[in-house]
C-alpha cells in the first residue's frame, strides 16, 4: 500500500528519470521506478545478501541494464558521490525505522540534491524529521505506523533574478551552452 502510494505521488514524472533508491534492501522501490519507466536507478545499501537477492530480481526482470548496485553505507556514498546526488531526479529513502541515520542522510541531499530534485522519505509515524535549510516539506502521508514525506528544495529569493525575455529566470538557466 505505501509503495503504491509513493508512486502516486509521483506520478507520471519518473518516465525517463535517474533515481536513487537509498536503503534499497529488496529495492521494491527502484525496480517499481524502473517498471514505471525511469531512464536508471542506482540501488545503495549495506547488506551484501539484500543485494545479492536484488541482483538476481533485475536480472529476471530485464532491468539490469538500467540499474546499479552500490554496496556501501548510504551516508558515506551520498558525500562522496555529489554528482551522482546532483543528476538525480527522485530520491527513496527507506531506512531502519527510528535510526538517525535518516538525519544524517537528509542532511547530506540537503546540501547536494539537485535544485529541481524530490526526495521521498519512509519512516515511523513517531520520528521527528530534521529542519533542513534548502530541503522543504511538501507534503506528509501516514499509513498505519508509516509516514511519506514529500521533499522539495526551496531556492531562496537571493538566487531568483527576473526573467529575461525568452529565459526561465533562474540563475543559470535559459543561458545558451
Amino acid at each position: 500500500m505505501v509503495k503504491q502510494a509513493i508512486f502516486n505521488m509521483v506520478g507520471p514524472d519518473i518516465d525517463g528519470a535517474q533515481v536513487l533508491d537509498l536503503f534499497a534492501g529488496s529495492g521494491a522501490l527502484g525496480i517499481e521506478a524502473l517498471s514505471r519507466g525511469a531512464a536508471s536507478v542506482t540501488f545503495v545499501d549495506q547488506q551484501p545478501r539484500g543485494l545479492a537477492i536484488l541482483r538476481q530480481n533485475l536480472d529476471a526482470l530485464g532491468f539490469k541494464e538500467r540499474a546499479r548496485l552500490v554496496r556501501s553505507d548510504v551516508v558515506r556514498w551520498l558525500e562522496a558521490s555529489p554528482d551522482a546526488v546532483g543528476a538525480a531526479d527522485f530520491v527513496f529513502l527507506d531506512p531502519p525505522y527510528d535510526d538517525v541515520v535518516l538525519d544524517r542522510a537528509l542532511m547530506v541531499l540537503d546540501r547536494e540534491a539537485a535544485p529541481a530534485a524530490t526526495v521521498l522519505a519512509e519512516h515511523s509515524r513517531r520520528q521527528q524529521v530534521p529542519a533542513l535549510a534548502r530541503l522543504r516539506v511538501d507534503r506528509q502521508r501516514r499509513y498505519g505506523d508509516t509516514m511519506v514525506t514529500v521533499y522539495r528544495a526551496h531556492v531562496p529569493a537571493a538566487e531568483e533574478s527576473p526573467s529575461p525575455p525568452g529565459g526561465r529566470g533562474m540563475k543559470g538557466e535559459g543561458r545558451g551552452a
